[in-house]
This record gives C-alpha cells, structure tokens and sequence, in this order.
C-alpha cells in the first residue's frame, strides 16, 4: 500500500545581498538570522582599511594592503568590488560560485555598489535593504558607537541619504525598529526563496510504502 510521499529535490544555491547605511544594526541582524539559518554562511570581504579593535582576520574581513587587493581584482578574483569611505571593498568570486553550485545558500554584507554588481552577474541573487527606524535614530546610533569622529559620522550620513535612494532598486526592504522582528522577515524571506520553484534544478518523487 501506498502512504505518504516523499519529495526530493536539488537546487542552487541562493546568494542574499543585506545592504544598510552605517549605524542601520546590520551586523546585529544578521548574527540573529544565522542563529536561525546556521548552514547560510557570510561572505567574507577584502578590505584594503586597517582593523579595528576586536576584529579579527579571516573572521570579519580579509586585510590586505592596497598592493594586493589591486592584484587580486586585475585577476578576476572578486565578484565586485566597490570604494566606499576611502578604502576598498570586495567579494571573493571562488566560494561564492561554489557555494551556489553546491546548492548552499550565502549571504552577502554588502553596499549598493556592490549590490548593483551582483545582481547585474548573479540575477537571481536575493536583494534586501534594511532601513533604520528614523532619521535621528540613524544619528543617534553613529553618536553612540563612539568609533567615529563628528567629520566621519557627518559624511557617513550625507551617504547613507544617497544609499536609501537605491532602495527601490531592491527585492525586499525591512525596517529595523526592533532587531527579534527583524530577524523574523528575514526568516520569512528566506523560506519563500527557498520555495521558489524556478531555483530547483531536479525533481524526484518517490512513494513511501507502509509494511
């Protein structure tokens, strides 16, 4: 007799795009979401900016001096790269392919130039903007960072205004008033793109027989 059936399926791998101005909790966000999705691993960056207190190499970036990075990009190494805040940026092309033919999901820390760039090579990247509550709240949270002086927190605003104009340009935007519910549209976005029935590669339906 025949019971239940069972659904096999093989599909790519998702590449999730965050992008968010500085101060946004980017970062806060997306510990949550991979506590909630521990097999989504982060992209990890080049960076031609020095280190700062507590992070460390290979962990939060890849440090490198400007030497290398312009090596690394004259060869075809970085799946964009973009200057932001007078240093360079820029995503290793090796794991993100192998991850996305693998059929595992990566997410990318990434800015709106950066993000123009993925979408334009990878078109079924999954792009998501997450906005602050307020204005003041943005300012306010680069005030109580205390990790930038008034000239660098005044030209991360003026950029922050020039980055929420991309929004539209995105798949998805959350608003992080409070970083749980966050956490959950995340979660929410994600299933549904895992759903996606155009991302699946082979199907197989096999019949599951009682004893």
């Amino acid at each position: 007799m025949i019971g239940k059936t069972k659904y096999i399926t093989q599909r790519e791998g998702i590449i999730f795009i965050l992008s968010a101005p500085s101060g946004t909790g980017k970062t806060t966000v997306i510990k949550g979401l991979q506590t909630v999705y521990p097999d989504i691993k982060l992209s990890i960056s080049f960076t031609t900016r020095t280190r700062r207190a507590g992070e460390i190499h290979g962990r939060d970036y890849y440090f490198v001096k400007p030497t290398k990075f312009a090596a690394m990009k004259a060869n075809g190494d970085f799946a964009e790269w973009a200057k932001v805040h007078d240093f360079f940026y820029a995503t290793p092309r090796r794991p993100l392919d192998q991850r996305v033919r693998g059929g595992q999901d990566i997410l990318l820390d990434i800015d709106v130039q950066g993000a123009r760039k993925i979408k334009r090579n990878y078109p079924q990247a999954v792009s998501i903007f997450l906005l602050p509550p307020s204005w003041r709240e943005l300012q306010r949270r680069l005030a109580r960072r205390g990790t930038d002086g008034k000239e660098t927190i005044r030209r991360r605003l003026v950029n922050a205004r020039g980055e929420i104009r991309e929004i539209i340009k995105y798949d998805y935007y959350v608003v992080n008033r409070e970083v749980k519910t966050s956490v959950q549209v995340l979660k929410s976005i994600v299933a549904a793109e895992r759903a996606k029935t155009f991302r699946v590669k082979r199907w197989r339906i096999e019949p599951l027989h009682r004893q």
